[in-house]
């Protein structure tokens, strides 16, 4: 296997424990993707007020799909 293909997605932090910003283009889709993902809860799933805990539980699953894809293709964390 090519060594390119190990290379991670995301750099773990200096400092304290998680990921930075992606440094590779399929770490930059998965982030764009988050964001817009964001951004088409925040449309549809905020209005009418009461379906707020709806959109809670939505961006609950997509940040951790977000977590999860971090830890799997992101750089070891140091600890």
């Amino acid at each position: 296997m090519n060594r390119k293909n190990n290379r991670p997605w995301f750099p773990a932090k200096k400092y304290g424990f998680g990921w930075g910003f992606p440094i590779t283009w399929q770490g930059w889709m998965v982030f764009i993707i988050f964001f817009f993902l964001c951004f088409i809860g925040i449309r549809f799933l905020t209005h009418p007020p009461h379906r707020i805990p709806i959109f809670i539980l939505y961006l609950s699953a997509i940040t951790g799909g977000l977590i999860y894809i971090c830890w799997k293709k992101g750089e070891k964390q140091k600890y």
